[in-house]
């Protein structure tokens, strides 16, 4: 797949959101729910005139967001240097994104019982993001970017192969869960630790690099 064609698929998800707010924005009431809590509970509002910036505004200005990463990656720490994987990544968070946004457009016209649903997909980012976080390279934009990992290649490599176990462990796990019906800080607890794990394991990794003398 040619460059161009990723660019395009966030592109015409944008336009796909606008197309599907316009068609259910009749229908919504004045405030829509656009945040839930880790109980899977609506506890923030927003004017409904706004979806026109959660949703279409969001995934528009992502998909431009990573057109210009490249071109702004400081010399050693380019993008170019995993360009497919990175390629990868930004489809995997658009579609994820359009998912989101669906359910809550889902909620708006009066299906609150998303939660579940949500939690879910969330999950599964996690399982794809790090089904592909080992072949990300070193960079200032993706990945578990800790002041050690980015200090040395070595860490960094490490870290996001370790990442890349944890992450697809954790959003497995998290997706699990909530298709069994618990919610609340549990899940939550087993999503987080997919990333927090790998970034204590950065600094562990390059202290014991440090104390060797292999720095």
């Amino acid at each position: 797949m040619k460059t161009g064609k990723y660019y395009a698929i966030g592109m015409l998800l944008s336009v796909a959101a606008l197309v599907a707010t316009m068609v259910v924005y009749p229908q919504l009431p004045s405030s829509v729910a656009t945040h839930w809590n880790v109980h899977n509970r609506a506890n923030g509002y927003s004017p409904k005139w706004a979806l026109f910036l959660i949703g279409p505004g969001l995934l528009a200005g992502m998909t431009l967001l990573m057109y210009f990463l490249p071109w702004l990656s400081p010399k050693h720490f380019e993008v170019d240097s995993f360009r497919l994987t990175y390629f990868e990544i930004m489809v995997i968070l658009i579609v994820l994104l359009s998912y989101l946004y669906g359910l809550t457009l889902w909620a708006g016209i009066g299906h609150p019982n998303i939660g579940r649903a949500m939690v879910g997909g969330i999950g599964l980012l996690f399982a794809l993001l790090g089904n592909v976080m080992g072949k990300v390279r070193r960079n200032f934009y993706i990945g578990i970017r800790t002041p050690w990992a980015l200090a040395n290649e070595r860490v960094w490599n490490a870290t996001h192969r370790f990442a890349a176990k944890t992450m697809v462990v954790g959003g497995l796990a998290g997706l699990a869960l909530s298709a069994a019906g618990l919610e609340g800080w549990p899940v939550f607890a087993v999503l987080m630790a997919g990333v927090l794990v790998p970034a204590v394991y950065s600094l562990m990794f390059y202290k014991q690099l440090e104390r060797r003398g292999e720095l």
